[in-house]
């Protein structure tokens, strides 16, 4: 009897921390499409032109497209933050080809 409910227990522990898992990669890729690294804490810098009065923005993260698997495929695309060196590669769902 004990067998069974401490197998219950692993089971459902395993299943909470796959599920916590994802949700922690899902929050870190939301992150970095905010254009925010999630390590460093480093976001995109402006600044202003004092002659023209135009405001320029630097990015810190840097998208690059890896795959690109058609229509309805997923896209998986490389984040890099040029402060800490951060490296991660996430997948998108596509949305579709716009014809």
């Amino acid at each position: 009897m004990y067998t069974i409910i401490s197998f219950a227990l692993l089971l459902l522990m395993f299943i909470f921390s796959v599920l916590l898992l994802f949700k922690s990669k899902k929050s870190r890729q939301m992150t970095l499409e905010e254009g925010k690294c999630p390590s460093c804490e480093a976001s995109f810098k402006s600044f202003k032109d004092e002659q023209s009065g135009s405001y320029f923005k630097v990015d810190v993260i840097h998208v690059k497209l890896l795959k690109n698997h058609g229509c309805s495929g997923i896209k998986e695309y490389e984040y890099r933050c040029s402060s800490c060196g951060l490296v991660e590669v996430h997948n998108s769902v596509g949305q579709g080809c716009s014809v």
